[in-house]
C-alpha cells in the first residue's frame, strides 16, 4: 500500500517545521545581536514593531477586522505571548543557544496537559510516546551542565526564566487553538506585537542603544524570522491538535545546534547529541503513528 507525501507528513506538520525553522534563526540573530551590547527590552521592541507592521498589511490584505471577536481572549494571548518572549529572549541572550532552546521545549508537555484540560482534546498515543522520549531527551541533554560543578556555565536563574518562558510559550499556544475556533490566523498574530510593543517601549527605560545600519538590518531580520515562525505556528494549530502539533517543534533543537555551532562556535556535547536523537526519534513516531491512540480522553 503506498502512502502518499501529505499522508506521512500532514500539512501541519510542515507548516510547524517551518515554524521551527523561523524561530531558530530568530534566536539565532537575538543571540548575535545582544553580543553588541543591545538590551533585550530593545530587541523585543524591535521585533514587535516589525511584526505590528507585517501583520497590520496581513489583515488589511485580507480585508478583515483587526480587532477580531473574541478581544478578551486575543489580548490574554497577546500578554502571554509578550511575557513568554521576554523569558524566552532573556535566556537566549544568557545561556548557550543550544542549551536555551532546549529548556523552552519542555512546553510541550504544559502543551499537551493544558489542551486536555481546557480544550477537552484526546491524548493520543503517538504523543505520548513523543512527549517521554523527547523529555528523556530533554534531561539527557541538560542534567550533566545542571550539576554543582557546572552552574557557571548555566545560570540557575537563566535556567528558570527559560522555563518560566516555555510555561508561558504553552499557554499562549493553548489559547491560539482556542481562537483559532472563530479568530482569522492574521489577526491571532496581529494582537501579539499589540501587546509587546508597547510593554517592551515601557521596560527599556534609559537602556536604549542606537544601533547602526548593520544591527538595524539585524533587528529587522529578527521581526521577519518571527513572523515566519509565527505564521507557521497559527496554521499548524488550526490543523493539529495542540499538544501533537506543539510535539512537531523539537526541530528547532537541531537548527539551533547547527546556528549555535555555525556562528557562535558552540559546540554541544556527546550529551546534546544523544538526548537530540531521542527527541528525533519521539518526533518520527509522532509523525508514523497518528492512528495510534492513547484510551483515555477527559469527559465533560
Amino acid at each position: 500500500m503506498n502512502v502518499s507525501f501529505d499522508q506521512l507528513v500532514p500539512v501541519g506538520v510542515r507548516y510547524m517545521v517551518l515554524s521551527a525553522l523561523g524561530f531558530a534563526l530568530m534566536s539565532a540573530s537575538v543571540k548575535y545581536v545582544s553580543t553588541y551590547g543591545i538590551p533585550v527590552f530593545e530587541i523585543v521592541a524591535a521585533r514587535a514593531l516589525v511584526s505590528l507592521i507585517l501583520s497590520y498589511v496581513d489583515v488589511k490584505r485580507k480585508g478583515i477586522s483587526i480587532w477580531g471577536n473574541n478581544r478578551k481572549l486575543l489580548l490574554a494571548r497577546g500578554v502571554m505571548g509578550s511575557l513568554a518572549l521576554i523569558c524566552v529572549y532573556y535566556a537566549v541572550t544568557t545561556l548557550p543557544l543550544a542549551e536555551a532552546t532546549i529548556l523552552q521545549y519542555i512546553h510541550p508537555v504544559f502543551t499537551a496537559l493544558l489542551a486536555f484540560v481546557f480544550l477537552k482534546e484526546r491524548v493520543q498515543f503517538s504523543t505520548f510516546i513523543c512527549i517521554f522520549l523527547s523529555l528523556l531527551g530533554l534531561y539527557t541533554m541538560v542534567s550533566p551542565t545542571l550539576g554543582a560543578n557546572s552552574t557557571e556555565h548555566l545560570p540557575l536563574f537563566s535556567v528558570g526564566v527559560a522555563l518560566l518562558g516555555a510555561l508561558g510559550s504553552s499557554i499562549a499556544y493553548v489559547i491560539v487553538r482556542k481562537l483559532s475556533q472563530t479568530e482569522d490566523s492574521s489577526v491571532i498574530i496581529f494582537y501579539f506585537p499589540l501587546v509587546a510593543l508597547p510593554l517592551s517601549l515601557l521596560l527599556i527605560g534609559d537602556d536604549f542603544v542606537m544601533p547602526d545600519a548593520h544591527l538595524t538590518t539585524m533587528l529587522v531580520l529578527i521581526g521577519v524570522f518571527t513572523q515566519i515562525g509565527q505564521l507557521g505556528l497559527t496554521k499548524a494549530m488550526q490543523t493539529q491538535a495542540a499538544g501533537k502539533a506543539s510535539a512537531y517543534s523539537y526541530i528547532q533543537i537541531v537548527f539551533s545546534i547547527l546556528l549555535g555551532l555555525i556562528l557562535f562556535n558552540e559546540l554541544p556535547s556527546i550529551w546534546t547529541y544523544l538526548g537530540g536523537t531521542l527527541i528525533v526519534v519521539g518526533a518520527l513516531i509522532n509523525v508514523l503513528g497518528k492512528d495510534l491512540r492513547f484510551p483515555f480522553k477527559r469527559h465533560s
